[in-house]
């Protein structure tokens, strides 16, 4: 990889994808890797933080996607937590060597990867696993890379023809810059391909939409504590960054589901205490100064809270209201996103009557969204019109809006 693009340690992650391709140049997958850091400082960490900053990207980029993500590793980051937030099919996990290969570490650290392999993860070494001193290591291996930088042509031969007999391994020709690398490498066998000549990295400014570090602490306590569903439900409700990031995260092509789930209750169910807990931690350490003023999201929070509320005053169900809180809290995410609605909406998986209210204008839900900004903005003619059409009253509508202000100033208070 080339050198990492030194910048300030305040500044939002910058990541860096390769891809890898076969013979066709069809790309089967991108490396990733932190462009924010120089490699002396390669930490356990900041694998972390690269993994959870890619998963809940806002750009307009996806930079997940559903090809195979091969993620630089440590050794001690391998026993993080925060490997059970990924889908184990998607990722590739980078093993680096020991460096001396001493062969009683060799082995201590083999449980760890045959526990990450049988979970469904693959496993990706450099050419230095085929020393004799990682034998034990080479069953595990679905990936071998062959730094063409490194090695000698002749050297190249030699190695790929011991991994052909020792290994049931995928061998990927990486820092591949000339043609002559490239059909060297194929003369010799190997069909996958990394480097230059098929394209350089390509970096990606990543955006967040941070949550109240307040919030995060609350949470994280409620689920030290093992709080009801209901509880914590009710602290993704009133902060849309924690709302936001985790529809983002369980939606993802990286965590793995085969069905959208687009309701915190059911979000919060699906992830566990424990997975919601890892999630919160992660979330707390990429937070970052900056984001949205807190106006807005103060604004978005009580605008769900109200349409919640006149959805149930007007006997809509309570499915209708909860989709009416996620309606008005994702009104706004424009104005916290440097992104347009549509493309906003986009990154997250939301109820088609919830899509259509904040993109159309139509349903029931729009008719609540027209009520509560006439709400906020005295707007007396859209008032009317829309309590009209939902058949609410005056005292309704005004006793509704007064719970959520007292709600969410409630939820707001310093802990």
């Amino acid at each position: 990889m080339t050198p990492s693009t030194t910048v300030p340690a305040s500044a939002p992650p910058l990541i860096a994808r390769q891809c890898i391709v076969n013979h066709l140049r069809q790309v089967v997958g991108y490396e990733l890797f932190n462009r924010s850091r120089g490699a002396s400082v390669h930490t356990a960490a900041s694998d972390v933080l690269l993994v959870f900053t890619a998963l809940s990207h806002v750009g307009t980029e996806d930079i997940v996607g559903t090809k195979l993500l091969f993620v630089n590793c440590t050794h001690e980051s391998l026993a993080g937590g925060h490997l059970d937030l990924l889908n184990p099919a998607q990722m590739v996990l980078e093993i680096p060597p020991l460096g001396h290969a001493a062969s009683d570490e060799v082995t201590a650290r083999l449980p760890i990867l045959a526990e990450l392999r049988a979970q469904g993860f693959r496993l990706a070494f450099s050419h230095s696993v085929l020393d004799s001193a990682y034998a034990p290591w080479l069953q595990l291996a679905d990936y071998i890379k062959l730094d063409l930088s490194a090695l000698a042509l002749d050297q190249l031969a030699v190695l790929v023809q011991y991994a052909r007999r020792n290994t049931q391994a995928q061998l990927i020709a990486e820092k591949v810059e000339t043609q002559q690398h490239y059909e060297t490498a194929s003369r010799h066998g190997v069909e996958l391909f990394q480097g230059y000549l098929f394209a350089r990295p390509s970096e990606v400014h990543t955006q967040l939409l941070p949550p109240a570090q307040a919030h995060i602490i609350e949470l994280i306590n409620l689920l030290r504590t093992q709080a009801t569903t209901e509880a914590i439900e009710e602290v993704l409700k009133k902060d849309a960054g924690l709302a936001f990031n985790l529809m983002r995260l369980i939606n993802s092509a990286g965590f793995g589901l085969r069905r959208e789930v687009n309701s915190f209750r059911e979000a919060v169910m699906i992830l566990g205490l424990r997975k919601l807990f890892r999630w919160a931690a992660l979330l707390f350490t990429a937070t970052r100064d900056g984001g949205p003023p807190p106006a807005i999201c103060q604004t978005a929070v009580v605008r769900g809270r109200l349409m919640e509320l006149l959805a149930l005053e007007a006997n809509m169900g309570a499915e209708v209201a909860d989709q009416a809180f996620v309606t008005g809290l994702f009104s706004l995410l424009d104005a916290m996103l440097p992104l347009q609605l549509a493309p906003a909406l986009a990154l997250i998986n939301l109820p088609e009557a919830v899509s259509a209210a904040l993109l159309q204008g139509e349903g029931q839900l729009a008719m609540l969204l027209t009520l509560a900004k006439a709400c906020e903005s005295s707007d007396d003619e859209a008032f009317d019109h829309a309590a009209r059409s939902l058949e609410l009253n005056s005292t309704q509508i005004n006793g509704a809006h007064l719970q959520a202000l007292a709600w969410t100033d409630h939820l707001t208070d310093p802990l």
